[in-house]
């Protein structure tokens, strides 16, 4: 029994159809599967404190195992750790070495992922040229002497400069008893004044009071008798 020719070119093209899909779906499970591509990894700081954070962002969530070492001019000088991904995401999964790097530092990381991944990541990783910052310590305060305010440092310099003046308040003068008055404060009433000096002294007379008291007297008098003499004048005449 002979098989038609359409038969066979139809089994043809299913054939080259399937050759073709199986080739599409195999370059994208290559293009899927875990690669070293898929990790990186940097050097920065936590704080003070220095650290290397390794990144895994396989999306098959293939366990990975990643080992740190510090290089020496091309040699392992020490291993800094090895830590374990699991489950990591597209998105991506961090794992955070302590490594309290020096600047300039180089690091080499291997990453081993079950059947798809034994090699380093490359280039390999060199440390930032500065470290991370220390705080600084503060110094305790000094005890007995604790810092004061703006404003009360202000103060005491006001305080201490009115100290350094001599006080400029004026004394008002005590007014003088009155001529006659009594003296207080248990002197004694009877004890002379002193030689030359008068109640009208203290209280701003001068001793010309007497001689201006006798010419006013005069005046006075001159004046009385310039009246009389007037009107005996202005008598005489009406006679």
């Amino acid at each position: 029994m002979s098989i038609s020719l359409r038969t066979a070119r139809t089994s043809r093209s299913l054939g080259v159809a399937f050759a073709s899909a199986a080739l599409v779906f195999g370059a994208a499970g290559n293009a899927m599967a875990c690669s070293i591509k898929d990790f990186s990894a940097v050097a920065a700081c936590d704080g003070d404190k220095g650290v290397i954070r390794v990144t895994d962002v396989d999306p098959l969530g293939v366990k990975a195992e990643i080992t740190v070492y510090l290089e020496n001019n091309g040699a392992d000088l020490r291993m800094v750790g090895s830590k374990t991904i699991e489950n990591s995401t597209a998105e991506g999964v961090t794992v955070t070495f302590e490594e309290d790097w020096e600047p300039n530092a180089e690091y080499r990381i291997h990453v081993t992922a079950e059947d798809y991944v034994d090699e380093d990541i490359k280039p390999n990783l060199i440390a930032p040229a500065e470290d991370c910052e220390k705080e600084a310590d503060t110094p305790p305060a000094a005890q007995g002497n604790p810092e004061k305010p703006a404003e009360d440092k202000g103060k005491d310099k006001e305080q201490e400069k009115d100290k350094g003046e001599p006080s400029r308040t004026k004394t008002s003068p005590t007014p003088s008893a009155p001529q006659g008055s009594t003296a207080t404060g248990g002197s004694d009433n009877n004890a002379p004044s002193p030689e030359g000096d008068s109640n009208l002294a203290e209280t701003g007379a001068d001793s010309h009071t007497g001689p201006i008291a006798a010419f006013a007297a005069a005046l006075v008098a001159l004046g009385a008798g310039a009246v009389y003499y007037s009107m005996r004048r202005r008598g005489a005449s009406t006679r």
